[in-house]
């Protein structure tokens, strides 16, 4: 028997190489007055962000832009474009356009759901665990969501996860409510990324969908959709290693971000994003990179309750990277070791192809702040995660890994 879930998703996707082109059509479809929020400095200096307003006034949708978010949003972030948003003063037919990373879509959706919820003085009111437990009773300014990267896959989610410095913090605004009325998606956006966030970006998402497809919160059709997007990224992302014009790896790893952000919307997290979060608070690391460096620790410590998800993945890698690396296979079952030592193998090759770093103190984390770090991994990702994390044990494999 299969036990009673509920499914979210975004309410129309438009995905393709080049469909930007449609964003003028689209937004009028929501309204027309559109707040623009940009996160790509490379967008605007090429003019695509001036070719992209320029398709929203010829459709009739005025243009504001907002706010550039080009860091992870903050809480003084969201309430600077609130208050501008409300200065403004908002009125029938405005809708909010977010072109842009993570970083640019987390600032949009906060702000799409404060600008009408003006119950509270602050977004922190609203945030999970740390506010005044206020809640998002109006429905937010309609929102359209145009990733430039690919990997948080916060198109698809219906939260937005907000930072604070001081006191220190990483925390989620969440309401079914805040789920974008429209993705569109271009791949052919994600052209411009350098290496690094390619690499940070699609570490992320692939952190994502193994977290999603084994969290103790997983799902049906979620698992469905971790299963094609990592067999769509871990090929991907090994051809990007190489090739950062390859244009069909392009377009899989768009893909896999949106499926491994509709995945973690509905199935959780684990392990590695509640640790990547802590090192983006206490280290300011970069939340791809963070998850890239805990990835591996995440499988070893699931690998026994997680075990007929990470063997099976295991032996998929095989027929998935044929071809693209020398993985051994000689057509007969592996046993669960191995299969679980081939998919620990796909991941840090994987990091060792981007020079991701493989321990803490590379990335700048002092011995002093691991108490700290352990201490700010929990939450709900941690929650999510298939086998309980003991204090001790969280802040033991945090010194392995250091």
């Amino acid at each position: 028997m299969l036990a009673s879930y509920d499914f979210f998703a975004p309410q129309r996707i438009v995905f393709g190489w080049g469909r930007r082109t449609e964003l003028g059509t689209l937004a009028k479809s929501l309204g027309s007055r559109a707040f623009v929020v940009s996160g790509s400095r490379t967008l605007e200096s090429n003019g695509t962000l001036d070719e992209l307003c320029r398709l929203l006034t010829d459709s009739g949708v005025a243009v504001d832009r907002l706010a550039t978010q080009t860091r992870e949003p903050e809480v003084r972030d969201v309430d600077a474009a609130t208050a501008r948003i409300r200065e403004i003063g908002t009125r029938e037919g405005d809708l909010l356009i977010a072109i842009g990373g993570g970083s640019a879509i987390d600032l949009a959706k906060a702000v799409s759901a404060m600008a009408t919820n003006t119950h509270g003085n602050s977004v922190q009111d609203f945030l999970e665990g740390v506010g005044r437990g206020l809640k998002i009773d109006l429905a937010p300014l309609p929102l359209l969501a145009m990733p430039t990267t690919a990997g948080t896959g916060t198109e698809a989610t219906k939260n937005a996860v907000i930072s604070s410095y001081e006191p220190p913090f990483k925390k989620s605004l969440r309401s079914d409510l805040m789920i974008p009325k429209i993705l569109l998606v271009d791949p052919e956006l994600t052209l411009s990324l350098p290496r690094d966030i390619t690499a940070y970006t699609g570490m992320d998402a692939i952190t994502q969908l193994i977290e999603s497809l084994i969290s103790r919160r997983a799902k049906p059709i979620p698992r469905a959709l971790c299963w094609q997007g990592l067999e769509l990224a871990l090929p991907a992302m090994f051809k990007l290693s190489c090739d950062l014009k390859h244009r069909a790896s392009r377009e899989a790893m768009s893909h896999a971000a949106l499926l491994s952000g509709i995945a973690l919307a509905n199935s959780g997290l684990g392990f590695a994003h509640g640790v990547a979060a802590s090192l983006g608070i206490h280290a300011k690391v970069p939340h791809g990179l963070a998850c890239a460096v805990m990835l591996p620790s995440a499988l070893q410590i699931n690998r026994d309750v997680a075990a007929k998800g990470l063997t099976q993945l295991g032996r998929q890698c095989d027929q998935w990277l044929l071809g693209e690396q020398k993985w051994p296979s000689d057509g007969r079952a592996c046993s669960d070791d191995v299969a679980l030592m081939r998919l620990q193998d796909v991941i840090h090759s994987l990091n060792q192809v981007f020079h991701i770093p493989s321990r803490l103190s590379e990335l700048g984390v002092t011995r002093e702040q691991l108490p700290a770090l352990a201490k700010g991994s929990r939450g709900n990702s941690m929650d999510g995660n298939p086998c309980d994390v003991s204090d001790d044990k969280l802040l033991a494999i945090l010194e392995q890994v250091w």
